[in-house]
């Protein structure tokens, strides 16, 4: 057996939110890691994950094959985490998520790689409403099209430092006397550590997965959203009034947004404030693990990863929001 060491990982999206940690967790395997990202220069930061050596950035742009092409050229595996939230300038749905994953699947085909991790969402449904979801949908069917024994990993909301929930609205609830409770708070999420996606994603690298499978990775907890923005609060030991925002009201509001976002060519809004009719659309249903997944053991529970609670985590990083960050004493401790 070829020893991790003498094996090359290829990383598309290695400098995002759950790149990161991705490539902290095949560094500590030992793997030789390739991060394909369209700046290089910008991921610098992952040197120290590893050893000398052990990480290496390189130039790829989705949209031109062949420097995605030479980006697999060589590796034992390939990783696509490339993904938007939103969409802005070139980046759209289709333009990453569908023709994105199809193009880095492709050239995986193309040198005989099939050891191959796609991270997708949970709620990725061709019948979707939402865009967001659809695309999501689209870019797994692509992929499997090109590498049949790919594994796709759908995450529910990822929580971690650098996460896109927790802090955009620990960082509202510092400015506003209120937070929105969009659809009345009542949609249902299990949000997932981002260090137990990495693990899963590494587990799918070390060929510990079942191959052609479809894995939904949720935490151990399901919770409201309604019941998150409670738990928000009581970290950052703030007091705001949580303020139900009907659905058709949300939407009316996200196209106020994205209208100010676009003749102000996104300058006027701060990130925390931007929502999309989109989004709104995707908070209409629920975000969880579903009975089938559970049934057939396609959960981080099958892969025998016991994941990290919200309680555990996010109050390490949620402190700087408190009046005074972390040395600030809390009503009940």
């Amino acid at each position: 057996m070829i020893p991790a060491s003498e094996q090359v990982v290829t990383v598309f999206g290695g400098s995002g939110f759950i790149g990161r940690h991705v490539v902290r967790a095949l560094a500590k395997r030992g793997y030789r890691i390739r991060v394909a990202v369209r700046r290089p220069d910008l991921a610098n930061f992952l040197q120290p994950l590893g050893n000398v050596g052990q990480i290496h950035a390189v130039q790829a742009n989705l949209r031109y094959p062949a420097s995605v092409d030479h980006a697999v050229k060589g590796s034992v595996a390939v990783i696509n985490l490339v993904g938007i939230l939103t969409e802005s300038g070139r980046q759209r749905f289709n333009a990453v998520q569908v023709n994105g994953a199809k193009a880095v699947a492709e050239a995986a085909k193309r040198h005989g790689i099939s050891r191959f991790v796609h991270v997708s969402a949970i709620g990725a449904d061709a019948a979707s409403p939402s865009i967001y979801a659809r695309t999501k949908a689209a870019g797994e069917a692509a992929v499997r099209a090109a590498v049949s024994e790919a594994i796709i990993l759908r995450p529910s909301i990822v929580f971690g430092p650098e996460d896109d929930f927790f802090n955009r609205f620990a960082a509202l609830a510092r400015v506003m006397p209120f937070l929105p409770l969009i659809g009345g708070g009542n949609t249902k999420f299990q949000p997932v550590f981002v260090g137990d996606v990495a693990e899963a994603v590494a587990k799918a690298v070390d060929g510990a997965l079942k191959p052609g499978a479809t894995y939904e990775l949720g935490g151990p907890e399901i919770k409201t959203f309604r019941e998150l923005m409670e738990i928000t609060l009581k970290v950052i030991n703030r007091k705001r009034l949580l303020l139900p925002l009907p659905f058709p009201l949300a939407r009316l509001q996200a196209g106020l947004f994205e209208t100010i976002d676009t003749v102000t060519f996104g300058l006027a809004l701060p990130s925390a404030l931007r929502l999309t009719r989109d989004q709104v659309t995707l908070l209409a249903r629920d975000n969880i693990v579903s009975e089938e997944a559970k049934r057939q053991g396609l959960t981080l529970e099958g892969m025998g990863i016991e994941g990290e609670t919200i309680e555990a985590i996010v109050p390490s990083y949620l402190y700087r929001f408190r009046k005074a960050g972390q040395f600030e004493k809390m009503a009940d401790a």
